[in-house]
């Protein structure tokens, strides 16, 4: 089991509960932190003392107060960390549910397991140390069904080109003109419209940037 772990949690019932945790798997050195700053601090400092943390558990959202941080969220701090030791196991603990925030974390940031704040999340934060120890991956159950639909849909030559032109920077009222040049139909701007409405409500996203920044996380486009 893990001897050593840095957990960045801004909340300190939060923290009681990671606390037990740890403590019912006999981990023997644990170090709470409420900042992130303060979070690379600790992790540069045992790197050079030779006695690295093995485990980084941190939420995603933190709190702004009069101390004031370079590291504004738990996606910096974990960004910031792997620069500096690549090989750390990270569990995130977090309340977030969207699946368009979750999947990147595992295939952008390399982390090693998730866990959902939720009833009973003590014990399931338990299994996901144990699990992330023995090199598997955790996901919180209740998660992998909605992260599941989300990769469901089957996206179309025609969305990727749509959507590609959007990341371009082409007005969607021009992407009519790009889909004639290269005579692909549709290519109205209603037809546009239809299928770039479609897509936002398949994934719940409000916006069309949502929609790229997720097809860029997913390597679609």
């Amino acid at each position: 089991m893990f001897k050593k772990v840095l957990i960045a949690e801004d909340y300190e019932s939060t923290s009681i509960s990671v606390q037990r945790s740890l403590q019912d798997l006999g981990i023997e050195e644990a170090k709470y932190v409420y900042y992130c700053d303060y979070a690379l601090t600790w992790m540069q400092n045992a790197l050079m003392k030779d006695q690295p943390y093995e485990l980084l558990i941190t939420d995603l959202s933190f709190e702004e107060d009069y101390n004031k941080q370079k590291i504004a969220n738990g996606i910096e701090l974990i960004s910031a960390i792997k620069k500096e030791q690549p090989t750390l196991k990270v569990i995130v603990f977090s309340i977030e549910s969207r699946p368009t925030v979750i999947e990147p974390l595992f295939s952008n940031l390399a982390i090693n397991g998730y866990v959902r704040k939720a009833r009973n999340d003590a014990q399931t934060l338990k299994q996901a140390i144990i699990d992330v120890y023995n090199g598997k991956r955790y996901i919180s159950s209740d998660l992998k069904h909605a992260i599941k639909e989300k990769n469901v849909y089957e996206f179309t030559a025609f969305d990727i080109k749509i959507i590609s032109l959007l990341a371009q920077g082409v007005y969607q009222k021009e992407i009519p003109v790009y889909l004639q040049r290269d005579n692909i139909k549709p290519s109205g701007l209603s037809s546009v419209e239809k299928r770039l409405n479609f897509m936002r409500e398949e994934f719940g996203f409000s916006k069309n940037e949502q929609l790229i920044a997720y097809c860029k996380d997913i390597g679609i486009i």
